[in-house]
């Protein structure tokens, strides 16, 4: 009997650290010491058996040579304990090898019914842990949305989260290729600007403008510096004017012409500057009220405005700035990522306490998000159930026979020992209780 154990073991273990056996599936120093319990447990089961054996030949022999009463129901005992340890030792011993190496049918169940066991626990586990129902239950009595939001409200895990997202966000700017990332950018930008017209949103916006008088301070910063720029380059206004004129024109009346332009000029632009009720003025409010409303209405001046944004789209200058503001962008988001006291983290960390503090109190809001949690998990386990419980199969079919026979002897193996003892006793028990019965009757 004890000559199967010699031969669990005789592969020998491997050493702490060893990598896994055959399969993935690693035999490791803990479970060397766990069969050394088993072997000790052996021991114990076996040295009962051979105990009940002595009791029983000299209950025999006394009885044999005479000795009545007790002698008889000694033996009886004992001969019932001898028959329940040997069934029980080889029950146990048949779930991990052939008893005494016989082909016996039905035995070494777990290295030849490995893959079989596999499949079924696979099945197991998906008819009755892997069920829509089964999940949705659970999840909904841990009350996920009121622990999640008493955890979340708590400042100190909120600037855990806090952390990790941001950690994990610029891991993520990290890996991404700018180039990729530009091209795909600039194209989004270029396609969504194609795909809308922008005339009638500027019209609006233009009329909005001109009705609350916001171009004012536009057209007065013009007519400052236009003001500015004509005391500061007369001579090159006059010059100018004067380079205009016809060839035949005398010299004196080019100068006297290019002085009057631009004194007109001057004065033209300096009666704009000081008078807001300045005609020029409204004829500029006239003209941008109706500018606006031809952006808005007008078939041509809308078609004008689309090719002239094409045309600006197109320019390789303009498709170099799309592209390169997610340089600019990426930097800005790692550097408020990586600073504890930045605006974005701390936007966030508020965000993740002002969460928690509604999850933890608002039943409506717990109910949505466990909702969502029971869907998503439902939809998972439904639609994954074969993928899921392959997975047990396929792992559990994956490992060497032999080294999942021992490692699992090695976890239970101690246990299923107190079998064979309980099997001692309860048949020594049984035959007593047999034999006592018979004798009463008469037998």
């Amino acid at each position: 009997m004890e000559q199967d154990a010699g031969q669990a073991t005789a592969s020998g273990p491997q050493e702490p650290g060893a990598g896994p056996g055959l399969g993935g599936f690693a035999y490791t120093a803990a479970d060397e010491e766990k069969q050394r319990g088993v072997r000790r447990m052996k021991t114990t089961a076996t040295g009962l058996l051979l105990l009940v054996a002595l009791v029983y030949v000299l209950a025999t022999w006394a009885k044999n040579s005479g000795v009545g009463g007790w002698p008889g129901y000694v033996a009886a005992a004992a001969e019932a304990g001898m028959v329940g340890a040997l069934a029980d030792w080889f029950a146990v011993t048949a779930l991990f090898r052939r008893p005494l190496g016989l082909p016996i049918p039905h035995t070494a169940i777990i290295p030849t019914k490995k893959d079989q066991l596999g499949t079924s626990l696979g099945s197991f586990v998906g008819e009755n842990f892997l069920s829509g129902d089964v999940v949705r239950d659970r999840i909904h009595a841990l009350g996920v949305g009121s622990r999640l939001g008493t955890w979340l409200a708590d400042p100190e895990h909120a600037d855990r989260v806090t952390a990790e997202l941001a950690t994990a966000l610029r891991g993520a700017l990290k890996v991404l290729r700018d180039s990729d990332v530009q091209a795909v950018v600039g194209e989004a930008i270029t396609r969504r600007a194609d795909a809308a017209e922008v005339g009638p949103g500027i019209g609006k916006m233009l009329d909005k403008i001109v009705s609350d008088g916001g171009h004012r301070r536009v057209v007065d910063l013009v007519c400052v510096r236009a003001h500015d720029w004509l005391v500061l380059h007369g001579e090159s206004v006059m010059d100018a004017v004067q380079g205009g004129a016809p060839g035949w024109t005398p010299r004196f009346v080019d100068k006297r012409v290019g002085e009057r332009v631009y004194k007109e000029l001057l004065r033209f632009i300096t009666e704009m500057r000081d008078m807001p009720d300045h005609p020029a003025r409204g004829s500029i409010d006239t003209f941008l009220t109706d500018f606006a409303a031809d952006l808005q209405s007008d078939t041509d001046t809308r078609a004008r405005v689309e090719r002239l944004k094409s045309e600006i789209l197109g320019r390789g200058e303009v498709q170099d700035v799309i592209a390169s503001a997610w340089s600019s962008v990426r930097a800005m988001i790692i550097a408020a990522a990586e600073d504890e006291r930045s605006e974005l983290r701390m936007r966030a960390r508020a965000s993740l306490m002002s969460l928690g503090a509604r999850l933890s109190t608002d039943e409506r809001l717990q109910a949505k998000l466990e909702g969502w949690l029971e869907d998503a998990a439902a939809y998972v386990v439904t639609t994954y159930r074969t993928e899921i419980t392959s997975l047990i199969s396929d792992t559990v079919a994956g490992w060497d026979a032999d080294q999942t026979s021992k490692k699992i002897e090695a976890h239970i193996g101690r246990d299923l020992q107190f079998i064979r003892i309980n099997g001692t006793v309860v048949g020594a028990l049984a035959g007593l209780a047999i034999f006592s019965v018979s004798h009463a009757l008469g037998g």
